[in-house]
């Protein structure tokens, strides 16, 4: 999944005490990894809940609807929370929220209760909303200023890390252990008992997942964190009163290209096992689809360091409008193509999508000034944008499941309009010096 980086909203962040920050960094860094972990198994999930639930593309993509609405509803409250309490203990508070969650998936399988598996995913998307808001800024300022950037890409390699071992874990612990949930036939001739079967293999990955999430808390609550500084300077305050986040034009398009840009990153990942699976495609079972989907989140890794390194040549704008328009193309080729062909060229998107999130939160927050912080907490929230699969999982069900991907298509026009024009800043200010 996306991680937003946090470079503007450094500056409006305390400086680390000094000493030896790299502990800390490799301890925040399995954060990283985590949620991109918890995120991405999502994908082999879904799969797994249409057959036990009998669910159609709507009801499958609701899941993410609901998954990803969390960043739009507890984003602020996280943010309250870590003003009164710290980010030390709100960082240990979103893993044991995480924790409660995942604990939650036990009594939904058990049950099984679509509903309870809702509220339970609502509940670990919300403790990753708190973490998004407290370990991205940490990590920005927990060492020297002059590697923040340094600091930032590692963390988000971690995370990207995360997010292509979760397939495997996810097609091996639960679509491997499903009783037919590995092809579309075997849903319709499950008889009760399998279907109870097959919601109860969920319950021993999430088991793992509590355990890990409980020890990671416990272990943070321990560590001796360096402390951070004030949020937010005076100066920065009062210099925020006589400007308007509105006369920047990078920000003003940059929020929904975020936005959109969620629609179609989590629109490919969340329905590709399920276009994997299909006879005219691939044919795979969907635990082999699994490690296809593996494939496509690993382009996103290979494709940020990739992106990072252009980027010490290229203009940042020229690299994302490059990588929108790869994407386009891939995503077209999946449109008209069939098999292998159309799986490989779906697989290609996420080397297209790769740097798309960093880039346009680093073009959206360019030239804000005192006014970087509340742009960054715009751009965060617009992460929201996932929770609208669900209307990629609505047209599936009208028109089919492989001309469906032309919304993604018209996202990725999006992002090449952003790149080309709407990342243009509009009456930059200067940083505020604290």
């Amino acid at each position: 999944m996306a991680v937003a980086p946090t470079g503007g909203t450094a500056a409006s962040v305390g400086t680390a005490a000094p000493g030896s920050y790299r502990p800390a960094l490799t301890l925040l860094a399995s954060l990283f990894f985590m949620w991109g972990f918890i995120t991405v198994i999502n994908g082999t999930l879904l799969p797994h809940l249409r057959n036990v639930f009998d669910l159609n593309y709507t009801q499958t993509t609701l899941i993410e609807f609901v998954w990803f609405i969390a960043y739009g509803v507890a984003a602020w409250p996280a943010a309250k929370l870590i003003e009164r309490i710290g980010y030390q203990r709100s960082i240990v508070i979103g893993l044991a929220v995480m924790a409660v969650g995942a604990l939650g998936m036990i009594p939904a399988a058990r049950i099984p209760s679509y509903n309870v598996t809702l509220f339970s995913l609502f509940v670990i998307a919300s403790g990753i909303t708190l973490l998004q808001v407290a370990a991205n800024p940490y990590v920005a300022v927990v060492g020297p200023p002059e590697t923040s950037s340094a600091r930032l890409n590692l963390v988000q390699a971690f995370n990207s890390l995360g997010t292509t071992l979760a397939p495997l874990f996810g097609a091996y612990l639960i679509l491997g252990r499903s009783q037919s949930g590995t092809s579309l036939t075997g849903a319709a001739q499950m008889t009760p008992s399998e279907r109870l079967a097959d919601a109860q293999s969920v319950q021993l990955p999430y088991l793992i997942v509590a355990g890990v999430l409980v020890l990671l808390a416990v272990v943070i609550a321990r560590f001796p964190l360096p402390a951070m500084g004030s949020a937010t300077s005076r100066v920065a305050r009062e210099e925020r009163r006589k400007h308007s986040l509105w006369s920047h034009r990078n920000l003003v398009f940059g929020v929904p290209a975020i936005f959109i840009y969620l629609i179609a990153e989590i629109g490919v990942a969340n329905l590709f096992v399920n276009f994997v699976i299909q006879p005219d495609i691939a044919g795979v079972t969907a635990e082999r689809a699994g490690f296809y989907l593996s494939l496509l989140w690993g382009g996103m890794m290979i494709g940020r360091f990739a992106g990072a390194f252009l980027m010490q040549r290229i203009a940042a704008d020229r690299v994302l409008a490059a990588f929108a328009v790869f994407a386009f193309i891939a995503v077209m080729i999946a449109v008209v193509a069939s098999g292998r062909a159309a799986m490989w060229a779906l697989i290609l998107v996420g080397l297209g999508h790769s740097i798309m999130f960093p880039t346009i939160f680093t073009l959206g927050i360019r030239g804000l000034g005192p006014l970087t912080e509340e742009g960054s907490g715009l751009l965060i929230m617009a992460i929201a944008g996932g929770a609208l699969v669900v209307v990629h999982g609505w047209l599936a069900d009208q028109v089919g499941l492989q001309l469906s991907f032309l919304l993604t298509a018209a996202c990725e026009l999006y992002i090449l309009f952003y790149a080309l024009w709407g990342s243009r800043p509009t009456g930059a200010l200067p940083p505020v010096e604290g």
